[in-house]
């Protein structure tokens, strides 16, 4: 739906835009200037670019056919009628009606093929990097370096816990970074979770997660699918879970 109303809107736009060069009278009225054409023109632009962004589209223009693009707004302005005339789709090669069909199917390509290269890109980094002096490799796949295991208790799953962390993904890429940051060990993700098993109060390690562990197949809003995620955990307090059977002693 959202890719219908995108379009309804960038059509009106173009349409709008497009009347500004006709004049069939004259009249003592003013049509917009070239700089406010242009303002507009930018604005179109704008729209379209966070159109591409924001439903993952494209990356940069680069991946998209702009002569199609072209075409798409000159075959709209030929059209008759308005978008919302029953047979208005039926004028162009591809009906509008099965945008979100076909963009649909347009996103999960991308991200079937990001998902598969960064699956590979994973395997050939786990390899060797477990192969590093230092780095272990648990059960699950977790693979760490330890710096410092800290304090004699370790985390467990449902303790709080106030930690430094920055997380980088395989090309260096910070993605996030907190200090002093609090929240519960089991409320995360899973190679989280595992990770901090390790550490104590004072404790400081690597943890280089796979995808299962981490944000997987689907990735999320910052995250590619399939994507390894390395991060440097430093835990700098723990607050241990009491069960509530022993809070009401």
């Amino acid at each position: 739906m959202k890719a219908i109303r995108f379009f309804a809107a960038a059509c009106a736009a173009v349409l709008a835009l497009s009347c500004t060069s006709q004049s069939e009278v004259k009249v003592d009225v003013e049509l917009p200037t070239a700089a406010e054409v242009d303002s507009v023109s930018y604005l179109i632009g704008v729209n379209f670019g966070s159109f591409l962004k924001g439903n993952n589209f494209a990356e940069d223009l680069n991946e998209i056919n702009m002569t199609e693009v072209k075409k798409g707004m000159q075959d709209f302005l030929a059209a008759e009628g308005t978008p919302y005339d029953p047979d208005f789709g039926t004028q162009f090669k591809i009906d509008p009606n099965k945008m979100g069909q076909i963009l649909n199917g347009f996103i999960t390509k991308k991200q079937n093929y990001k998902a598969a290269v960064n699956l590979a890109k994973e395997e050939a980094f786990l390899a060797e990097n477990a192969t590093k002096e230092g780095v272990d490799t648990t059960a699950s796949g977790l693979q760490y370096k330890m710096e410092n295991a800290g304090g004699e208790y370790k985390v467990a799953p449902q303790d709080t816990v106030w930690v430094n962390y920055k997380g980088t993904l395989l090309d260096g890429t910070v993605f996030d970074e907190n200090d002093s940051t609090r929240f519960i060990a089991n409320r995360v993700i899973k190679g989280w979770t595992e990770g901090l098993g390790l550490l104590g109060e004072g404790g400081k390690a690597t943890l280089y997660i796979p995808a299962e562990l981490a944000y997987g197949v689907r990735g999320n809003r910052n995250i590619a699918p399939n994507s390894t995620l390395i991060f440097d955990v430093e835990v700098l307090k723990i607050g241990k879970f009491v069960p509530k059977e022993e809070n009401k002693k």
